[in-house]
């Protein structure tokens, strides 16, 4: 009886925006809304509404759309604004009457500034952008939570490496995503996967390189980049007596010049393969194999089993002193932790193994769920609120303001995204615009186009690339 079609975007709705078109005061004409971060431990990254505008924006509603639309929505109990969605299809071919403002995607913005903004072009669709409110605010919230925790943790390492390392090159491989898995569906790893490449290049999500090619330009330059490695199930399924020949096998096959192979090594004993089988049995062959082999702890505290690993292969391989006076592991082996990583884990390794005198720079890290799927909308409060209502051709203020919660407190009127005097972003309303003072948000889509269009590469720029 009912649709299987995913791609309706009538039906990319919460039910109850279904009766709102009958809720608003007569004479309503155009309805303004914008998104932000109301609050969160670091700076907004924003990205992801281009995605969304090639995926769902560029295709017409029909009147296809409408017919099994209105049949889930009425039997589901609510009212269909049937005659709304038709006026569309005839006057405007289907595409929605809206512009969408929005800053640059990669800008850093502080949370509590508006971030995107989004407004009616026709009086007869004044119910329209509230009804877009959580394909919108979902198309944003997520891969910019995302973005936004990445780059959080770009400067943890950043600074670590500042710290301890002569050198920062080796900064946008430092986080590996790892994340794929333990996502809740291919378009979360899509869009996630692809919010951590704004910052870094290791991704272990296939899916991401797709979406980068085909939603952000990257047809011919590959985004991300990965590195053959172990899993325990390659490693066990030698045995526990028959480690060492996994491990050489490893070397065998991946190693050699200018080449980098990671090993997972924790099946057992993560102790006896270092000291034991990396550390001696197979170290002429690490030393000589001309590449990288990347040891793997895949268990424990974090924080202590980085340490001692790298104590103890300082005792097998030595260590060099850099200008920074920390200790540095030989071309040829490093540590990659990527259990239980998030921007607090990272934090404390980082200040243990360098408080133990060894640089960032014997270490990177691979990130999880910590990255993909611990976030949530209320990671940094994100919202949409309508601000601004116009009403038998008067614009008037709409907030909100419940004595219940000051931080839910929403702002009023049209807004834009301006640099005060010192530099730094605030929102403002629209109407205090002036030659000083330049709307940042910019017009991304009005009336079923597209009129911006960024690649990943002029993304990245934007964070400092």
């Amino acid at each position: 009886m009912f649709t299987r079609n995913f791609n309706n975007l009538i039906l990319n709705s919460d039910s109850y925006k279904a009766s709102h078109w009958l809720q608003y005061p007569p004479g309503s004409e155009y309805m303004s809304s914008y998104v932000e971060a109301r609050k969160g431990d670091y700076e907004v990254v924003f990205f992801g509404l281009q995605a969304f505008i090639k995926e769902y924006l560029q295709t017409p509603i029909t009147t296809a759309h409408i017919d099994e639309a209105e049949m889930v929505i009425t039997a589901h109990g609510l009212p269909f604004n049937r005659a709304g969605w038709e006026r569309l299809v005839e006057k405007h071919g289907g595409y929605l009457p809206v512009r969408i403002q929005a800053v640059p995607e990669g800008t850093q913005v502080p949370v509590s500034n508006v971030v995107c903004q989004i407004v009616n072009t026709d009086p007869e669709f004044y119910w329209l952008p509230s009804y877009l409110e959580t394909s919108l605010l979902r198309a944003i919230w997520y891969p910019s939570t995302v973005a936004s925790l990445s780059y959080y943790c770009k400067t943890i390492i950043k600074a670590a490496l500042e710290k301890s390392a002569d050198s920062t090159a080796s900064l946008p491989f430092k986080l590996h995503d790892f994340g794929a898995r333990g996502a809740s569906s291919m378009e979360t790893v899509a869009l996630g996967s692809l919010a951590h490449l704004v910052n870094f290049s290791g991704t272990d999500s296939m899916t991401a390189l797709v979406a980068a090619s085909r939603w952000y330009g990257m047809d011919k330059d590959m985004p991300g980049f990965s590195i053959p490695a172990a899993e325990h199930s390659t490693m066990t399924a030698w045995g526990r007596d028959h480690e060492q020949q996994a491990f050489a096998n490893m070397l065998e096959q991946f190693g050699g010049e200018g080449k980098i192979v990671a090993v997972v090594s924790d099946s057992y004993d993560l102790w006896n393969a270092i000291d034991n089988i990396w550390g001696d049995a197979l170290k002429e062959q690490v030393e000589t194999m001309g590449g990288t082999l990347v040891i793997r702890p895949d268990s424990g505290d974090p924080a202590k089993v980085v340490r001692e690993a790298l104590e103890r292969l300082s005792v097998k391989f030595g260590t060099t002193i850099n200008s920074k006076g920390y200790k540095i592991l030989p071309d040829y082996v490093r540590l990659i932790q990527g259990d239980g990583i998030n921007p607090q884990s990272l934090g404390k390794i980082l200040d243990t193994i360098m408080k133990a005198g060894f640089s960032a720079e014997n270490v990177t890290f691979g990130m999880g769920g910590g990255l993909l799927q611990q976030v949530t909308r209320d990671t940094m409060s994100w919202a949409m609120k309508a601000s601004a209502v116009r009403i038998d051709g008067q614009w008037k203020e709409v907030f909100k303001d419940p004595i219940t919660s000051r931080s839910k407190r929403s702002k009023k009127g049209r807004l834009a995204l301006v640099k005060d005097s010192g530099g730094q972003l605030e929102t403002i309303k629209e109407d205090l615009l002036d030659d000083v003072k330049h709307n940042l948000l910019e017009d991304v889509f009005i009336d079923g186009k597209l009129l911006r269009e960024d690649s990943l590469t002029e993304i990245r720029s934007r964070t400092g690339w």
